[in-house]
């Protein structure tokens, strides 16, 4: 029934992820923020088509759309209540309350790559994106794109041996655009697709950026091989900034517009990368800590870092919120947020209902 709880609060007519999230936090589960009184809803700044519908039955808000995606058994709904849900998506404010899923799930806890670039590109610009792909996939990460034509497809198509993540901007039970409907059932078979539309949404203008801050939002950086000066591109680059990623860039010939986002994004202060080692001695602390981390499982099952043990001690037996952790451990809530990140990437913590965190037993 949780799944269709989501997809009930996702038909809240309005309510966008950083309001979602905040009544989540507010009532502790999803099926918690449905039945409540019209005054408690409107204190919260709540609309009036808002409260209606938070005060129907969940079940009388789902679409033919919702009950034709929750009657496939390959469809799922990761969500903050989940402990997979991704840790580096989390701690965005405008992290999406759930996400659509088909696929393999597991591939939300692996460290990932984002590849974009034109729509256009060129011969070399595709080669490159493909065989980028291919060599960072090889190596670990797994490749997140949006699906789009030219380079997001060729850096599918270079991943799809070793694993893929395609972002769409439409619902996830619609494939856009349809010339790669093929790449799509393609990248099924060892990849997975996520949306944080609802099923039916077609493409619109709109949503291609807010897909794009999901793209950055999933990885650890950014590759950008050609885009050009005013590109859905460099606004990934530039959100992926925002949220603290890397960013990375192929330098292009000086003669070609698809040259010009990328040489804007080195003289911003984006690593020029010639070779996939490029990226990999960038992130290669990143994301090999938590592959060290899970073979000395075995050796230690508390986290090293004094900080990180001083959190690990303070939720023993407890689930505690952001501020009382906090405040038994000194720390500042910005510091805090970062050091969580870090020990849920390793697996020493999980996220609770409610905004709350728990103790593993280590990482796994």
């Amino acid at each position: 029934m949780s799944h269709a709880l989501w997809l009930a609060f996702g038909r809240v007519p309005g309510l966008g992820p950083v309001r979602q999230k905040a009544l989540w936090q507010r009532f502790g589960s999803v099926a918690a923020c449905f039945g409540h009184g019209s005054a408690e809803l409107a204190g919260l700044g709540l609309s009036e088509a808002q409260i209606g519908a938070l005060r129907k039955a969940p079940e009388d808000l789902l679409s033919a759309e919702d009950r034709r995606w929750l009657a496939n058994p390959d469809n799922s709904i990761c969500s903050l209540e989940d402990s997979d849900y991704p840790a580096l998506l989390r701690v965005l404010p405008d992290a999406p309350a759930y996400l659509h899923l088909r696929g393999r799930r597991e591939l939300l806890g692996r460290a990932a790559l984002a590849i974009v670039g034109s729509r256009r590109p060129t011969p070399s610009g595709r080669a490159d994106a493909q065989a980028f792909a291919a060599s960072l996939g090889r190596a670990g990460l797994i490749i997140v794109s949006g699906l789009a034509l030219g380079i997001d497809g060729a850096a599918h198509e270079g991943a799809l041996d070793t694993g893929t993540i395609a972002v769409l901007a439409t619902g996830p039970d619609v494939i856009y655009p349809r010339e790669h409907l093929e790449l799509a059932h393609r990248l099924l078979e060892n990849g997975l697709l996520i949306s944080e539309q609802a099923p039916g949404t077609g493409p619109r203008s709109g949503l291609f950026p807010r897909r794009n801050r999901l793209i950055s939002g999933l990885s650890l950086g950014v590759l950008v091989v050609e885009a050009a000066l005013q590109s859905g591109s460099l606004i990934t680059a530039r959100l992926a900034l925002e949220q603290g990623r890397e960013v990375f860039a192929i330098p292009g010939s000086i003669h070609s517009p698809l040259s010009r986002g990328p040489h804007a994004l080195i003289r911003q202060g984006a690593k020029l990368v010639e070779t996939s080692q490029d990226i990999l001695e960038e992130l290669g602390p990143l994301f090999q800590a938590r592959q060290e981390l899970q073979r000395d499982a075995a050796a230690t099952q508390a986290p090293p870092d004094p900080q990180e043990r001083a959190v690990w001690d303070a939720l023993h037996q407890d689930t505690l919120s952001l501020e009382e952790i906090s405040e038994r451990c000194g720390l500042t809530l910005s510091a805090l947020s970062a050091i969580l990140l870090s020990m849920e990437i390793q697996g020493f913590i999980a996220p609770c209902p409610g905004g709350r965190f728990c103790r593993l037993s280590g990482p796994s």
